[in-house]
């Protein structure tokens, strides 16, 4: 038995070859599908996906309606009657205006997200370094302790705001009309 465990080609020694092989094609799947899921959230990816749905569409838009031009044409001339059946110039419309409308929403959202990370820069501009990515460190980036300083006063401010705006209610809710006097 000991002499077949040896003669099998492909035995102990060729297993972690395999299983690193296997590994290496598992953590490819999983960035693959981790990119897929990225692309699928970002709005301008979505809108360059759209783009060419958008372009189809009207061009199927065009022909139906030139189609119902001839089509109407030939009636009013009396050359033929309204026999023949033509595509429904209103459901092509609506395919068109909802893609539109996809990608009005996503020119919007890639707009807020860049509203959010300009206001982000704007209040936060250095970056912090991270452990994970020590090749992103740059020369204006802070200290963690200047950044716990700077998240402290956000948070403090963010206090007095709050604190203002019970202060407006309080106010607000005790200031009703004068009581006794009719």
């Amino acid at each position: 038995m000991a002499s077949q465990q040896q003669q099998q080609p492909g035995g102990p020694m060729s297993q972690p070859g395999l299983q690193a092989t296997a590994l290496q094609q598992q953590q490819q799947q999983q960035q693959q599908q981790q990119l897929s899921q990225q692309q699928d959230v970002d709005p301008v990816h979505k809108f360059k996906m759209l783009i060419p749905q958008l372009k189809e569409s009207l061009q199927n838009l065009m022909k139906i309606a030139s189609l119902n031009l001839a089509h109407n044409t030939t009636i009013d001339n009396g050359i033929k009657s309204s026999d023949t059946s033509v595509q429904r110039f209103d459901k092509s419309l609506e395919e068109f205006y909802a893609l539109c409308d996809q990608l009005e929403l996503c020119l919007r959202l890639a707009y807020e997200c860049l509203s959010q990370s300009i206001d982000s820069a704007k209040h936060s501009p250095n970056l912090v370094p991270t452990a994970t990515k020590p090749d992103t460190v740059q020369t204006e980036s802070m200290s963690y302790t200047q950044y716990l300083g700077m998240i402290k006063s956000q948070i403090s401010c963010a206090k007095d705001i709050h604190n203002a705006l019970l202060e407006c209610s309080k106010k607000i809710s005790g200031k009703g009309p004068p009581q006794g006097i009719m």
